[in-house]
């Protein structure tokens, strides 16, 4: 995606989960809206958009007071956050017929303005950017936030795992107010409110003092 391209069109994912910029996102894709999409996306090598359900589910449901209606019309209703990050596909394989596997990096936050589904199921939205996160050296005080996640990174590296093993993408900046609540963000237990509220907050430090409250009422760090 161009810098200078201020609004955009783009692909959605629709998913219970909340994708960070510099974040890892495996999935498993099945659903022939998606299949088709992803497929696009690969060979163009172009990004979609991961957005938050807040109603519905990853895979299409009936819904079971729609029975009668059209096709369309049956399914549930499927709702999302709108603010969102951009995932770029890293690797794709296609194990067997009707199934892919994907893994992806998250990239740039955006905000919809509008978005429209089409009759086979697949989202679409009009979208700006997010400025991207400040890079912001971590202050002395929170410092603790960035060792702690070091020794979990040197632990996990220690279990020999094997590179698509690790939860965490190098290079590893640990001197980054951003990287490091971003990653702490994703590995901590939290409702997914309140991830993706800690996703959408524009300030890196403040992510960060969260992230260290968290930590604390979690017995890691201080």
């Amino acid at each position: 995606m161009p810098d200078d391209l201020t609004v955009f069109s783009i692909p959605l994912f629709p998913l219970g989960t909340v994708l960070y910029p510099g974040g890892l996102l495996p999935l498993r894709i099945f659903e022939v809206r998606y299949l088709d999409m992803i497929g696009k996306c690969h060979r163009s090598g172009s990004p979609f958009g991961v957005v938050t359900l807040t109603k519905g589910a990853e895979v299409r449901q009936i819904d079971p007071d729609r029975r009668d209606r059209s096709d369309r019309d049956a399914f549930a209703d499927e709702t999302f956050h709108p603010i969102g990050t951009l995932a770029t596909i890293t690797e794709l394989s296609k194990p067997q017929p009707g199934l892919m596997l994907i893994r992806c990096t998250g990239t740039q936050r955006f905000r919809m303005s509008n978005y429209n589904q089409l009759p086979h199921g697949q989202w679409f939205a009009t979208a700006t950017p997010v400025d991207a996160d400040m890079a912001m050296p971590i202050p002395d005080d929170l410092r603790h936030v960035a060792t702690a996640l070091g020794n979990l990174i040197n632990t996990l590296h220690a279990r020999d795992l094997a590179p698509h093993e690790m939860p965490l993408l190098p290079p590893y900046q640990l001197d980054d107010c951003a990287w490091v609540a971003n990653r702490w963000c994703e590995l901590l237990p939290m409702p997914l409110d309140q991830k993706q509220r800690m996703m959408s907050l524009d300030s890196p430090l403040l992510r960060l003092e969260l992230v260290s409250d968290l930590l604390v009422k979690n017995g890691i760090g201080k």
